[in-house]
């Protein structure tokens, strides 16, 4: 084999766990001169540890041999920061076995960094791909570290140990321990990476100017006036200084480290820049700079270069087009973004995609009460995107609630993995613009996501979707200031009735219970009565939340009304959320306010909306999440009897048509699905009137005969379809009848199924997702309503049981008006095998099980179509990996 030509999808960047990066690719000849530096400059205990002997110098054979690979049963990875290796990880196959002995190498200054661990996934993912099953490696017992690499990595390793030297063994086929390894690593990395972006110890403004004008003076300016706790360097060719501050001509040129650089020179001038950073070493860079991805194909690969480059040389990259970064820490005060003022010190972090926006949306927090911990506008996400602060957001103990307004997905798969174990401990709340349409800038950097997709990916995953900015903010400032409900019970209580009848029926509307009918105190009640009765309401044990309604009477003023209902929120032991139409004002009154640590509006303090049915669509919204984080979270199960070793075998020996996909013909589709467990009602296709008896007699009355015509057969009249056919008369009379309707002389009989209700099941490729299970009750009208629910695979048995319940018209299923229920649990169990066949059998684009008769006796598959096609991309599957610049991740 070639060995210059390796598998291109084996090339990586990776984050590394201090939070910067390298470039993982194969290995070739061209390689050599820099494997022999990186040899020389590991030092003489590593070199021993890695070959078991001195080795100072590597033979001009050995060199050869180590840097040729065949990329399949020799395979070589290595790490490259800039033009230097810093690691070597490489596989040799043993014999013509299933096994391969496995090494690395890293250079002693970038030892601890996670390299090892990182190589070993890349390489047992390329051994998988070249048929092999097992790894073998030799570690000399001292090596501590190394017998560690292998014995954290979650895979079953077995060991021996023989004169010093350790033997270990283990499957390389991923295991849940090992995904879960892998995933706790890259956490902790993705979020190392964000967490040096936003505590940068000093800073450099490339491009700060003296013009007021211009970008990089009102970064500069931003920056001082927040205060930044550490030192700020201009980096100005012309000038000494800028706003007082000496300038430095290049960043090269500043004598001490520079942690974060903020870019605002013009397009042209950011590849000189981008040098001068890569020779700094600066760690983090924020391109505000506009002109790139969204002016067309030539700024969006001058683009993915500069993000390609920063990676490969240790940076992660905010942009270009970007607002810009904020972090309100006292002990950080960073405002490098192009909004004036660091906005009030909170615990809502904030990822926004939008630039222009961003402004707007910080100016908005801070007229409605709203504080923030930290800010990313992130622009063009060329590197750095709303799952990386995700992943930051996880950890971090300054953010209770995540804000997100994104444009487009780059990984919606990761998105709604990432989001699902985040949203367990903290809400999220997500504007998704676009719904319609997606602009060509934005197709740059992200997937085509439908809206049944965005919806699964949102609920599946328990974010709290809306639909505008004002909702957004609305919802936030609830979950920042109040405690989530325990349930849906709604108490009302106002000085108005009509107010207060408002907030009742939104409620109602919204699917929550009122705890009594609304208690209206009188438009000439005292703040005493006024706050007796929230009292009152909070003290109710029916009552789940409170709404308050306060149009303030002309006699009193309102201030003292705020100060009474204050009073008695502020008495311990209140866990009953607030939200309140207080005098109308939007965001946090400041009678209403508990004053945070950094003086914004803190816990405890009622957020009030301009009218009741925007407090109650709010609280409404809490409600939901909260069920939603309460319920269990499932498991991921494979059900039994499966066996997807042969349903590869069927698929290996298909070929799609010239179009790239091809229909499975009825038996084919049959064994497939067998393989899964999933039984089809036994069926014959007959081509006339005897073989239709004969079959009948096989199968057994009563008999159904269906036309081989999917357009008549699944006809809502069943004008291609005969039922309950029970005698040969009646079985040769439906044959001609559906002969001559049809056209054709192929007709199906099948055995009858146990009478129920007739479903769709089905799996759809998604070009994000990859593939969405689907569940509806069959019909015109629900088809009509587009009643059907949507899950992304991998599913959990919570999950499935939730797929089945959700279409509108799933109280069919449960014994609707005393009919008797179906089997849900047999539905549920057919969920799972198709969410496990999806998983397994990425090559199936479409799989529709239709009809699915559900009752009471189970769940009977009478007729299966299954379409092949080439596998779409996974973006989050396989070893850690950041996406590809202006990709998917």
């Amino acid at each position: 084999m070639d060995p210059f030509d390796y598998p291109r999808h084996w090339e990586a960047d990776v984050v590394l766990s201090d939070g910067g990066t390298v470039h993982l690719r194969p290995i070739t000849p061209d390689d050599a001169e820099k494997l022999l530096a990186f040899h020389g400059r590991l030092s003489e205990r590593t070199r021993y540890f890695r070959y078991f002997g001195p080795y100072p110098r590597m033979p001009k054979r050995d060199l050869e041999r180590f840097s040729t690979v065949d990329h399949a049963d020799r395979v070589a990875f290595t790490a490259l920061l800039g033009d230097d290796i810093v690691a070597v990880g490489r596989y040799d196959r043993l014999g013509d076995s299933g096994s391969a002995e496995v090494a690395f190498v890293v250079e002693d200054g970038h030892q601890g960094r996670g390299l090892g661990s990182i190589l070993l996934e890349h390489l047992a993912a390329a051994a998988r791909e070249r048929g092999l099953s097992r790894f073998t490696a030799e570690v000399l017992a001292e090596n501590g570290q190394m017998v560690r690499i292998f014995r954290d990595a979650g895979y079953g390793v077995s060991r021996a140990f023989e004169e010093g030297v350790v033997h270990l063994e283990f499957d390389i086929d991923p295991t849940e321990e090992s995904v879960e390894v892998a995933r706790a690593r890259e956490q902790a990395a993705e979020a190392r990476s964000v967490h040096n972006l936003l505590h940068p110890k000093s800073i450099a403004v490339i491009g700060a100017s003296t013009d007021q004008t211009k970008i990089g003076h009102a970064v500069l300016t931003h920056l001082l006036a927040a205060d930044f706790a550490g030192p700020v360097y201009p980096v100005n060719a012309e000038h000494r200084s800028v706003r007082g501050v000496r300038a430095y001509p290049s960043v090269l040129e500043i004598p001490d480290d520079v942690d974060l650089a903020v870019v605002a020179v013009p397009a042209a001038g950011v590849d000189e820049v981008m040098d001068a950073c890569l020779a700094k070493g600066v760690k983090t860079l924020v391109v505000v700079t506009s002109g790139f991805g969204e002016t067309g194909p030539g700024g969006l690969s001058a683009e993915r270069r500069l993000a390609a480059e920063a990676r490969a040389h240790g940076m992660r990259v905010v942009g270009p087009n970007a607002l810009g970064v904020l972090n309100t820490d006292a002990g950080v005060r960073l405002n490098a973004t192009l909004a004036p003022k660091l906005p009030a010190r909170g615990r809502t972090g904030f990822f926004c995609q939008s630039g222009a926006l961003g402004t707007a949306i910080l100016a908005t927090a801070a007229e409605r009460g709203l504080g923030l911990s930290t800010f990313v506008s992130a622009g063009n996400r060329s590197d750095v995107s709303g799952n990386d602060l995700l992943q930051y957001w996880e950890t971090d103990p300054a953010t209770d609630v995540v804000l997100l307004y994104l444009e487009s997905f780059g990984n919606p798969r990761k998105f709604a993995r990432l989001a699902r174990r985040l949203g367990r401990t903290k809400p999220i709340v997500a504007v998704k613009s676009g719904r319609h349409a997606v602009t060509p800038a934005l197709a740059a950097t992200s997937v085509p996501v439908d809206e049944s997709s965005v919806q699964a990916l949102f609920e599946q995953a328990g974010v709290i979707r809306v639909e505008s900015l004002a909702q957004l903010f609305d919802t936030a400032l609830l979950l920042a200031h109040q405690p989530l409900p325990a349930g849906p019970r709604v108490a009302v209580v106002g000085n108005s009735t009509a107010i207060g009848l408002l907030a009742a029926d939104t409620a109602l509307d919204q699917g929550l219970e009122l705890a009594g009918e609304p208690v209206d105190v009188g438009a000439q009640a005292g703040p005493e009565a006024f706050a007796a009765a929230v009292k009152d309401a909070l003290d109710n044990p029916d009552a789940d939340a409170l709404v308050v309604v306060f149009v303030p009477p002309l006699a009193v003023p309102g201030a003292s009304f705020a100060r009474a209902l204050r009073e008695v929120v502020e008495q311990g032991g209140r866990t009953k959320p607030i939200a309140s139409t207080f005098l109308a004002v939007e965001g946090v009154p400041v009678e209403l306010a508990v004053p945070g640590p950094g003086g914004a509006p803190g816990r405890g303090s009622v957020p009030s909306y301009p009218s009741p049915e925007r407090a109650v669509l709010a609280l409404a919204r809490a409600t939901r999440y909260a069920r939603w984080r309460s319920a269990p979270q499932g498991t991921f199960i494979r059900p039994d009897g499966i066996d997807p070793d042969a349903a590869h075998a069927i698929c290996d020996t298909l070929k799609l048509d010239e179009t790239g996909e091809l229909r499975l013909d009825d038996d084919t589709a049959v064994r497939l699905l067998a393989c899964y467990g999933v039984e089809v009602v036994p069926f014959r296709v007959v081509s006339s009137a005897d073989e239709a008896v004969r079959a009948a007699g096989e199968l057994g009355y009563p008999v159904a005969m269906k036309s081989t015509d999917d357009r008549l057969r699944h006809r809502t009249d069943l004008v291609g379809v005969r039922l309950d056919l029970s005698a040969e008369e009646s079985v040769r009379t439906a044959y001609e009848m559906l002969a001559e309707v049809s056209d054709r002389a192929d007709v199906y009989v099948q055995r009858m199924a146990p009478k129920g209700i007739s479903c769709v099941l089905g799996l759809q490729d998604d070009p994000s997702f990859g593939t969405l299970v689907s569940f509806g009750l069959s019909g015109l009208v629900s088809d009509l309503l587009g009643d059907r629910a949507y899950r992304a695979v991998p599913l959990t048995d919570a999950d499935a049981a939730a797929l089945v319940r959700a279409p509108k018209a799933a109280p069919l299923l449960a014994g609707y008006r005393g009919d008797e229920p179906a089997d849900l649990r047999a539905l549920q169990d057919l969920v799972l095998r198709l969410a496990a066949l999806a998983e397994d059998l990425p090559e199936v684009r479409e799989l529709a099980l239709e009809p699915v008769l559900a009752s009471a006796a189970g769940a009977y598959v009478s007729s299966a179509r299954v379409t092949l096609g080439p596998p779409p991309s996974r973006h989050d599957t396989g070893p850690r990996r950041l996406r590809s610049p202006g990709g998917s991740r």
